[in-house]
């Protein structure tokens, strides 16, 4: 064990090249671009092609923040993909990645938190480098969520979408990444999850196939309800206070959830909040890091600021913690 920190040394993201206004889901779901818009915010969102399969949006995402943070693949140690929506359920996503960036023999492994996947790995991440298990991670947040949508269900058809980012976490002088708040609610875990289970084709064909389902009303007034707290309990644990923070970059579930936990903080104005859904939708685990590329790429807040994160999704389970941007 050593008592070094960990810190994120770059960041990457892929964004599918297919752009979907709200008048196109609006048409198929029955209601108006407005209503979508007032509902979440959301203005447009990405749709993967045949060819951005998971692998390829994850190696472009990869391979831009290994070039951002100036790591070479052979450094890499271990590669963590959080998804949902790697259909097959072995090999994982992360050691096909591993294997055509070259980062062999390095670790790689999948992990299952849905919306909360990229922080969950990023609190694994910066654990494994604190401790000399790996020199440098590669973190990716990687999701087709419109491969298991309904796009015909009025609840979930206009919020979800596709894309990849990632970051790649190494050695700190001084720890730049806080401790973890984390934890689950199973109690609420028929809120947002699958309708059913992959094996139902090998039973009855009949059987309608597995599909995205969610009760947006339970997940807001429990985003909204509990959240709050769990942010500024990370924030707290960071050793920093609220108005210390440069970015607040929370999951991008829907705009209204941003914007109520944003209230509870009582952010100063001078903190740049992440709405990057207005033209991504939500992308589960892959939000997060695609929101700070977006916030860095735009100049809305400065390199080396401190941002707090926050993930929340089926389980329900959620995660926070602060972390400096590259």
């Amino acid at each position: 064990m050593t008592s070094r920190g960990s810190r994120i040394l770059g960041v990457g993201a892929y964004r599918p090249r297919r752009v979907v206004g709200n008048d196109e889901i609006a048409a198929r779901i029955g209601v108006t671009a407005e209503w979508i818009e007032r509902r979440s915010g959301i203005h447009s969102r990405r749709y993967a092609g045949p060819d951005e399969t998971l692998t390829a949006m994850s190696l472009e995402a990869a391979g831009k923040a290994l070039a951002a943070a100036g790591v070479s693949a052979g450094d890499v140690g271990c590669v963590i993909a959080a998804t949902t929506t790697h259909l097959t359920q072995m090999p994982a996503l992360a050691t096909e990645v591993a294997h055509q960036l070259g980062v062999e023999p390095a670790g790689a492994l999948d992990i299952s938190a849905a919306c909360a996947g990229f922080c969950y790995g990023l609190a694994l991440a910066s654990d494994l480098v604190r401790a000399g298990s790996a020199e440098y991670v590669l973190l990716l947040g990687a999701e087709r969520v419109t491969d298991i949508l309904d796009h015909g269900d009025p609840a979930t058809a206009f919020l979800f979408a596709d894309g990849a980012g990632a970051v790649v976490v190494g050695p700190s002088d001084t720890p730049r990444i806080g401790p973890v708040v984390w934890g689950s609610d199973g109690s609420r875990r028929t809120a947002v999850g699958m309708t059913g289970y992959w094996t139902r084709d090998l039973r009855d064909p009949a059987t309608p196939w597995p599909v995205l389902g969610m009760s947006g009303w339970r997940v807001f007034r429990w985003a909204t309800g509990q959240l709050g707290e769990v942010a500024r309990t990370a924030v707290e644990r960071a050793g920093l206070r609220i108005d210390q923070l440069g970015a607040f970059v929370p999951h991008q579930a829907n705009e209204l959830i941003t914007d109520a936990i944003a209230a509870k903080l009582a952010l100063p104005p001078e903190v740049a909040v992440a709405r990057d859904i207005r033209y991504s939708g939500n992308t589960s685990a892959a939000s997060i890091p695609l929101a700070i590329d977006a916030l860095m790429e735009s100049g809305e807040v400065a390199h080396g600021a401190s941002a707090l994160l926050i993930g929340f999704g089926s389980g329900l389970v959620y995660a926070a913690q602060v972390a400096h941007l590259p």
